[in-house]
């Protein structure tokens, strides 16, 4: 059956969302309401349908897929409750499960269909690279809007915040690990031992001094993303009965590093250790 599935927000996730709905057979709204010139022009470039405003948005559309920086998910979950929206909802979000489920609480209480999702990877433009993982009683559905890929989909159960779950516990050690080298590696070189690090790393494991310092710069560009996310991780942690500092010192970590975000070029790795120091940030 086609659908009508609105995107919120095409950003550079959310259009490789987009794409793989119209891959699918159905049409791909958005609204450009308070929205960036660059997601303009992203929405423009896939020839995305533009209701105008979220109210029209919501009256047009049969599924709407929420991908969105952490913490805006709430926000826009409620704009969309303000505009009496009836239909499934797809929070596919960087969020713990436990704002998950008070997400779709609201949403069922106002009788949409609510389905947590996670993604998992890069933005997909081949099969087999990222994962859409869902979870809900109507996660087949959802499904059923990407099956002409490139994202990959996998239902892994009927509760929500199972894949809110597994979004938060892969990217603890994916993107933590990430926060980790930029701590060491601007410790190294405040006590100048940086250098001699690096040689003893390639040593244990080849290469992997240059490695670590192309992972500090690359990661740059996200930064000012992956803050929300690690607080999102340490909430998550703790619930679950675990300590949550060390996600919630990576996100100051990322937070020192935001900066970067628009930046016209990849960062050199002196620039980046510099930023990492400035405490005032904090």
């Amino acid at each position: 059956m086609k659908q009508k599935v609105g995107i919120l927000h095409p950003g550079m996730m959310g259009i490789c969302v987009a794409a793989s709905v119209q891959n699918s057979g159905h049409m791909v709204y958005w609204t450009s309401e308070a929205r960036s010139p660059q997601t303009r022009e992203r929405a423009e470039k896939f020839s995305l349908s533009d209701t105008g405003t979220m109210a029209a948005l919501c009256e047009k559309c049969t599924v709407i897929v929420s991908v969105c920086p952490p913490h805006a998910a709430e926000e826009v979950a409620e704009q969309v409750l303000a505009h009496s929206f009836q239909g499934l909802y797809l929070d596919a979000n960087e969020i713990s499960p436990q704002r998950t489920v008070r997400i779709g609480q609201a949403m069922k209480a106002s009788g949409i269909a609510f389905v947590d999702g996670g993604i998992i990877g890069e933005p997909a433009w081949e099969r087999g690279k990222t994962w859409l993982y869902l979870s809900g009683e109507k996660a087949e559905a959802a499904a059923a809007c990407f099956s002409g890929g490139p994202l990959e989909t996998c239902v892994i159960g009927e509760s929500a915040g199972k894949a809110s779950a597994l979004k938060m516990c892969y990217a603890a050690y994916t993107k933590g690990t990430t926060a980790l080298l930029c701590a060491i590696l601007a410790t190294a070189e405040e006590l100048g031992v940086r250098s001699e690090l690096e040689t003893q790393w390639s040593r244990d494991w080849t290469d992997f001094g240059k490695q670590a310092g192309e992972r500090v710069r690359q990661v740059t560009a996200k930064a000012w993303r992956f803050s929300g996310e690690m607080e999102e991780i340490s909430s998550t942690f703790r619930e679950a009965g675990l300590p949550g500092e060390f996600h919630a010192a990576a996100a100051i970590i990322y937070r020192r590093i935001a900066g970067f975000k628009d930046a016209p070029s990849i960062p050199s790795l002196e620039a980046v250790l510099e930023a990492l120091s400035q405490r005032s940030q904090d």
